[in-house]
């Protein structure tokens, strides 16, 4: 699409009072009068005959596969020009859409050769797919009086994954401070340890782990010393139910949970576990099967992309008795789910009750800052008052659910946004330790 310029459209109106003012001061100058417009157009038809013809345009953008919320996404934008006359400035617009709510990456450079590379930077604001529709060029004739608009359509798209990467070094460096005081081979008794080596029996050790067939070829007391397994499956299962959807510090409860789930699941196959993820809200979502590798995570990172911010009520039955039959092996299910008060969690508890029949689970919660300010505002009229009533009463129903889940033996975590990652971290590493898987 070809049209005049603002310089071009403010030149000729500027010109337009000239004719009329010369015909009231020179009247027999009447078939000159209006000769300026037609040399400025003249001008305008030739600036737009020299400009640069978009057939001979060939424009490519290559997308990364995945980014990261809030982090620039480096795409690489190449034009070939082919045989030109003149160096020519372009303005290049990627028209970004989707879940992850990017916004317009706007880009000015130059070619004076016959190809150009530069890179275009595009702004993810939120968790998913993004898909990176079309390239907006647009460039000017020689003269600036016409501009030319070409669209290229490039059909691609990138998972855009919640950014772990401010906290990942913080929690490494408090995963391997047991490494460094030389503790990470420790001495745990229990179903599920692995066997380690022979050592002298000592006083205060468990008698149950005497060996005594080696004790009698050996003439003395020996004992066996275990280690904790390193091979135990994590499933990170997220809710993506309408409570989940609920913005916490200007982020869903899901991103949040994603986020520290993510962490959690590097930190988990970095210990030699094996880690899956499993999402539901009124009906069962898809389970990756828990496996090995520091290579894992990409995945768990890319099925993260894929998480949907659901509007349906979650249907804790469906979706964790689907979890519950599609695990083989004893696993520890980190839980992250919401609820309101203990009407809406007696389903909730019935099944996590199921669960912790064969498996370990972590429940998490996120803690609303919001109730807790209401409690603690001032009581200067009746409706604040009547609020502080309404978020005891949702704050003492969150309590019983969470004192019910804890007697089935349930790990509940029921912190702030800010201290989710540490709290899960350290739950974790608290159950490795304990070896209670």
């Amino acid at each position: 699409m070809m049209r005049p310029t603002r310089r071009a459209v403010l030149l000729f109106a500027a010109l337009l009072p000239l004719p009329w003012l010369l015909l009231v001061l020179r009247p027999a100058w009447w078939p000159f009068a209006f000769d300026f417009s037609l040399a400025m157009l003249v001008v305008f038809a030739t600036d737009a005959l020299l400009v640069y013809p978009s057939r001979l345009l060939h424009v490519d953008l290559v997308v990364p596969d995945g980014g990261f919320v809030g982090e620039p996404l480096q795409t690489m934008l190449e034009v070939a020009t082919g045989e030109r006359r003149a160096p020519a400035k372009f303005l290049v617009t990627v028209d970004a859409s989707g879940a992850a709510q990017p916004a317009l990456a706007n880009e000015r450079f130059a070619i004076d050769g016959r190809s150009r590379r530069t890179a275009v930077e595009i702004v993810p604001r939120r968790r998913g797919i993004m898909h990176v529709d079309t390239v907006w060029m647009r460039w000017r004739g020689p003269l600036g009086f016409v501009e030319q608009t070409r669209t290229f359509p490039v059909g691609r798209q990138a998972k855009i994954v919640p950014s772990i990467h401010a906290s990942r070094t913080a929690a490494f460096a408090l995963a391997t401070r047991d490494a460094i005081l030389g503790l990470k081979i420790q001495q745990q008794k229990g179903e599920g340890s692995e066997f380690e080596a022979l050592r002298d029996y000592a006083p205060g050790m468990d008698t149950r782990h005497i060996d005594w067939k080696h004790s009698a070829r050996h003439r003395k007391l020996v004992s066996k010393e275990f280690r904790a397994e390193r091979n135990h499956p994590v499933v990170l299962a997220f809710d993506t139910g309408h409570l989940m959807r609920e913005p916490i510090e200007g982020i869903s409860r899901l991103d949040h949970s994603i986020g520290s789930g993510l962490l959690l699941g590097w930190l988990a196959l970095r210990s030699g576990d094996l880690v899956g993820s499993y999402s539901f809200d009124a009906r069962p979502g898809q389970l990756m099967k828990p496996a090995r590798g520091i290579a894992r995570f990409r995945h768990l990172q890319h099925a993260s992309a894929d998480l949907a911010y659901g509007t349906d009520e979650t249907n804790f039955t469906l979706g964790l008795t689907g979890l519950y039959a599609r695990l083989d092996r004893r696993s520890l299910i980190v839980l992250f789910t919401d609820f309101v008060d203990t009407v809406t969690a007696e389903l909730l508890v019935q099944n996590v009750q199921r669960l912790t029949r064969r498996h370990l689970v972590v429940f998490v919660a996120l803690r609303d800052p919001l109730l807790e300010e209401v409690i603690a505002a001032p009581p200067d009229d009746v409706r604040r008052i009547a609020g502080a009533v309404l978020a005891y009463d949702l704050l003492r129903d969150r309590r019983v659910v969470l004192e019910r889940l804890q007697r089935l033996g349930v790990h509940c975590l029921d912190v702030s946004a800010a201290r989710l990652s540490i709290a899960l971290i350290n739950r974790y590493l608290y159950i490795k330790q304990r070896d209670l898987l």
